[in-house]
């Protein structure tokens, strides 16, 4: 059976390599967007030219209208229910002191990292149920082990993720639904600028697979996680980032 993937903020980065290679596995993708509509159509002519079957659709996931109109319009195009959710948007991540950051900072972190996802699985887990099958993903950072200074408003939310990942788990494994996170390292992508691997030597140096990761590496391994052999594999926080950190 083919499986349909909603990559939410795919239209770039991270998400625009996970969008590609679960594309490549056979399974249906939405190239979900902002603002970014021409960057997201052009991932879906490259998903299209390469013989897989993919859509842009625009919404706002930290919004509930928005995410009922994503899920309605991807029911609506496919012609079946959601089976993969890929929890992967993310807004600006300003780094701000202990005395510059404010409380909406921590909030504007929330939305994506926790209030996205909620609302995203409240949405289709009923269909998932349903079926007896059902992945969701969501993209953490390795900052929940580093616990990066002034960037407690990121680190935060994305510490929350463990626990949030934890309990569905537990919740949801009964309907053979899985639910892992995967954090990330240090992946230069367009909101980092130019990084080389030179610029980069101060990071690298404590990776014992010396090098940086690449968005391609973090796709891998969503895209295990979401294929049938990956379903003894839930409530885990897996961290891709070349031995940087060492799990949660």
């Amino acid at each position: 059976m083919t499986r349909v993937a909603i990559v939410t903020g795919s239209s770039r980065g991270l998400g625009k390599a996970i969008a590609i290679r679960l594309a490549k596995d056979g399974v249906k993708v939405v190239v979900n967007y902002h603002s970014s509509r021409q960057q997201a159509e052009e991932i879906v002519r490259e998903i299209v030219a390469g013989g897989g079957e993919a859509v842009a659709i625009q919404a706002s996931v930290t919004d509930e209208e928005g995410v009922r109109k994503l899920v309605a319009e991807t029911e609506g195009y496919f012609e079946q229910s959601v089976d993969i959710i890929i929890n992967n948007a993310s807004g600006p991540q300003p780094e701000l002191s202990l005395k510059e950051v404010t409380w909406q900072d921590y909030l504007d972190q929330l939305h994506f990292t926790v209030k996205a996802p909620l609302l995203l699985t409240k949405t289709v887990m009923e269909k998932m149920k349903h079926n007896q099958w059902g992945r969701i993903i969501t993209i953490g950072s390795e900052v929940v082990e580093i616990g990066n200074a002034e960037f407690s408003n990121y680190v935060t939310a994305k510490s929350a993720v463990i626990g949030m990942t934890r309990s569905w788990a537990t919740e949801l494994g009964g309907f053979g639904i899985t639910v892992n996170t995967v954090h990330p390292g240090f992946i230069p992508v367009e909101r980092h600028g130019e990084v080389t691997e030179e610029s980069a030597q101060g990071y690298i140096s404590g990776v014992p697979l010396n090098r940086l990761g690449k968005p391609e590496d973090i796709a891998a391994q969503v895209a295990f996680l979401c294929r049938d052999e990956a379903g003894f594999i839930t409530g885990q926080n897996i961290q891709v980032n070349g031995g940087n950190t060492f799990g949660v």
